[in-house]
């Protein structure tokens, strides 16, 4: 337990039997009344955002969340496998836990998978991946617009935007936090 002064954006925390992660805080010390701390906490599960005050004599609890690099293997059904990078460990992560990411997962990509207390809890990619494009519709002659778009397929099999310029073949660079195109590669 740690007192709720000591509280800082990035530390873990335990809160009502669910992992938190505290994004932003605030220490508030009214010209009447006690101290108390404004926090904006991420729940680490399912990613949605809680704001919450404390007092200040309050006691939280510090949860130890573990970072394991993860290298993908292949994927059966709704499960994604995974090598634990320092154990050699091969690790099943279901689809809903990937979330969106599982559409990005391309052989031998390592991920950093978040875990407290042996469950894991969500996983990131890189943030910057370069992907193949397996198919992309031809753009159309004298379409000029600078943010034309359509819609191509990459190796992962997921469904993008591009623009027109590119072509089968091509490699491209992808934001995996938002899925949107970047630029060509080489």
């Amino acid at each position: 337990m740690i007192s709720i002064n000591e509280i800082k954006s990035g530390l873990t925390v335990l809160i009502d039997g669910q992992i938190f992660a505290v994004l932003a805080y605030q220490h508030v010390k009214p010209g009447k009344g006690a101290a108390f701390v404004r926090t904006k906490l991420r729940n680490l599960k399912n990613g949605s955002v809680l704001e919450r005050t404390f007092k200040g004599d309050e006691k939280i609890e510090e949860a130890f969340v573990e970072e394991r690099k993860l290298r993908f293997l292949y994927h059966s059904d709704k499960v994604y496998y995974f090598m634990d990078e320092e154990t050699f460990e091969e690790i099943g992560i279901a689809e809903d836990i990937l979330g969106q990411n599982s559409k990005f997962l391309k052989d031998n990509i390592q991920i950093s998978a978040y875990s407290y207390d042996r469950e894991i809890l969500n996983v990131a990619l890189p943030t910057f991946i370069e992907l193949k494009i397996l198919h992309a519709e031809p753009g159309l002659r004298g379409d000029t617009a600078k943010t034309a778009m359509k819609q191509a397929t990459v190796e992962t099999g997921a469904t993008i935007s591009v623009p027109l310029f590119i072509k089968d073949g091509d490699v491209i660079k992808l934001d995996t936090r938002s899925g949107e195109y970047v630029e060509r590669v080489g």
